[in-house]
């Protein structure tokens, strides 16, 4: 199992549309061979920052089978527009 791990970035005031964006970009990467689990979770400190953990069963699931595929183009255009920075995606074992 790989563990994904990203650091958030909402840009400050659309924390409610990326709340709403992320309920339908998770259908998506839900439905994703490989997937696992997800779990988004909101910093208490800093409102706009969120942490995204998602599980897959190898890491070429979600380097090759989801960044390759269609249905990650519908992810990167409900999600992307609202980070800033772009984060940095970290994998664990």
């Amino acid at each position: 199992m790989i563990l994904e791990v990203a650091i958030l970035n909402v840009i400050p005031g659309k924390q409610e549309d990326f709340i709403k964006a992320f309920a339908e970009a998770e259908k998506t990467i839900s439905s994703m061979g490989g997937y696992i689990s997800h779990q988004l979770k909101r910093c208490i400190e800093h409102n706009s920052q969120f942490i995204l953990f998602v599980e897959w069963e190898k890491l070429t699931d979600h380097t090759e089978g989801f960044r390759g595929s269609a249905e990650y183009q519908e992810w990167k255009r409900l999600l992307h527009h609202f980070y800033d920075p772009f984060p940095t995606v970290k994998h664990y074992m």
